[in-house]
């Protein structure tokens, strides 16, 4: 009797096989537009299917090691990762994941889409990057701080074209050091310090205690500046050198690659996923930064600015990696046999893949937005999109990630027992997306940011507006869909004006991550019927089963079940 081998499923090519990210690149740049960007976006696609897929697996199976001391004893903290996450960096640089948004040909041939065309890169990149979609998100986010205008032009002169090489040889990306055990999300118990120096340098002492992307060559650290008083808008962002090559304190006889005068490596973090992303616990004595922005003004609003890239990013990180987990658990089904045939054709089992095809056509619709929005907004200055990103950055990255990791928990139960062994990589996809409710603040944390948003920023007006329009584009579409959105919208509009009344009220607080959801989803809404109403047919249908599930709380299996193949 032979031994039954389970072929191994390959999904479609991520970039034409996936129909709504293509309909929504011809929607929002144009035939010309879409066309400019078909080369990038299919080479990309093709090293995603070849050897990127190939790293990513070399990266999960060889995570980074921390080195403590060489062989004579000398503490040189030098973090270690292999080959597969080699190579997912220099692909990130050569496919200019991070550059693009900000590199004059791409503005000038996509304008404000540029960031249409950068999430397009992120949605095919970085579901099988092991995770290096993080120094990516965090590397943006750095860039997007350099360039704000009160920066010191020498600094930005230094580090922001190292941000934006596409040549792997010359290109950085940048981590994070914000965190503190003692405070976490709370900003305000922040204890790291700063202390200028008479060359207009600073000095950081302090610990921090979650520092993603531990091993690249900088990083935006948060620090009291000395004398600022207590709280956390006070609190300033600086570029820190990670290695001794790019620090002025390190002797001529130190190696390049050693630690910066200054920094220590404690440990790396034993997580629960990402665990290709080397995460590490920092002690900062006296070490050399660099401030972004004047360090007696206020800095936590410019900090921000890194922060709000990073969320949608993060969005962005979740629709893919749902859309891509849909495309592997499709492709399982096609090739895995029960009862007689093809598991694809189990229509309990199609209701299921059509059922997370709704939620991932919801996700990409909420980071899509997002990044259109960033767009206008450092391209344009547009003020309009500039209120409305406000409230929808936290939005679609609350509700985003709490969909993927749901998702994730039926694409490893779609696998059956296969989908619970390590080597067949499924129970990566559950593990690498719980860090998306946790990391750049967890769902109450952004709760509680949006209530902030809308009280002091008349934030939800904009998602009002956009709902208003949506409801009259939904009417002829479907009126049962309109009806829905009309009802939704008139509750959020009473439940917005009592967070505006009283926003510290024990029963608006508590209930704020009802009310963000309830928001998110209503504007998940909102977008689909947008693209359904530009003439997606899968938008409209995805609009009016995600409205049902999400807005009316119903079982939409049997529609799911019938139109899988639409959806996906």
């Amino acid at each position: 009797m032979s031994r039954y081998v389970q072929p191994v499923p390959t999904p479609d090519d991520p970039y034409t096989g996936d129909a709504l990210l293509r309909s929504w690149l011809e929607r929002h740049l144009g035939p010309a537009g879409h066309a400019a960007a078909k080369g990038r976006l299919a080479d990309l696609a093709a090293d995603v299917t070849g050897p990127l897929r190939a790293a990513h697996a070399d990266a999960e199976a060889h995570p980074p090691t921390l080195v403590r001391y060489d062989g004579w004893g000398a503490r040189v903290d030098r973090i270690d990762t292999s080959a597969g996450w080699q190579t997912q960096r220099a692909a990130a640089a050569r496919h200019a994941v991070v550059a693009l948004p900000y590199l004059e040909s791409a503005r000038g041939t996509f304008g404000a889409a540029a960031r249409i065309v950068q999430h397009a890169l992120l949605h095919l990149y970085a579901p099988e990057s092991a995770t290096f979609s993080c120094p990516v998100a965090m590397a943006d986010g750095a860039a997007a701080l350099l360039s704000l205008p009160g920066v010191d032009p020498g600094v930005r002169g230094d580090w922001l074209p190292r941000l934006l090489s596409t040549d792997p040889d010359t290109a950085v990306v940048s981590g994070q050091w914000m965190t503190e055990s003692q405070g976490g999300s709370d900003l305000s118990r922040s204890t790291t310090t700063g202390r200028p120096a008479a060359d207009g340098s600073w000095r950081l002492t302090g610990e921090k205690w979650f520092c993603s992307a531990a091993d690249a060559p900088i990083a935006v650290a948060l620090a009291r500046p000395e004398g600022a008083g207590r709280g956390s808008r006070v609190l300033a962002p600086y570029l820190v050198p990670r290695y001794a090559a790019d620090s002025p304190l390190a002797g001529a006889s130190t190696p390049p690659d050693a630690p910066a005068p200054g920094v220590t490596v404690h440990r790396l973090k034993d997580k629960l996923g990402t665990r290709a992303l080397p995460t590490a616990e920092i002690g900062l004595r006296d070490a050399y930064a660099l401030p972004l922005g004047d360090p007696a003004v206020p800095g936590l609003a410019r900090a921000m600015t890194l922060v709000v890239v990073t969320r949608v990013h993060n969005a962005s990180a979740a629709a893919s990696g749902m859309r891509r987990g849909l495309a592997y658990a499709r492709a399982y089904a096609q090739a895995r046999h029960v009862a007689g045939g093809p598991l694809v054709d189990n229509p309990l089992h199609r209701a299921t893949l059509g059922t997370l095809a709704v939620d991932a056509a919801g996700a990409f619709a909420l980071a899509g937005h997002a990044f259109a929005l960033l767009g206008r907004v450092e391209v344009g200055a547009d003020p309009d999109a500039a209120a409305e990103l406000r409230v929808v950055a936290p939005l679609a990255k609350l509700a985003t990630g709490r969909l993927a990791v749901s998702s994730a928990a039926e694409y490893v139960e779609a696998f059956g027992g296969a989908g619970y062994v390590e080597d067949t990589g499924v129970p990566r996809l559950l593990r690498d997306a719980q860090v998306l409710p946790i990391w750049e603040g967890t769902t109450n944390v952004l709760a509680v940011d949006v209530l902030r948003a809308v009280a002091r920023e008349d934030a939800g007006d904009p998602l009002l507006r956009r709902l208003d329009a949506a409801t009259d584009l939904a009417r002829p579409l479907s009126p049962a869909l309109a009806d829905t959105l009309a009802t939704v919208t008139a509750g959020l509009r009473d439940a917005l004006a009592g967070v505006v009344a009283d926003p510290r009220a024990v029963a608006v607080v508590a209930g704020a991550r009802g009310l963000a959801l309830r928001m998110a989803y209503a504007l998940a809404t909102a977008l689909l019927v947008e693209h359904a109403a530009w003439g997606d047919e899968q938008a409209e249908l995805a609009a009016r089963l995600w409205a049902r599930r999400w807005l009316r709380h119903e079982d939409v299996s049997a529609d799911a079940h019938q139109h899988l193949d639409l959806l996906c």
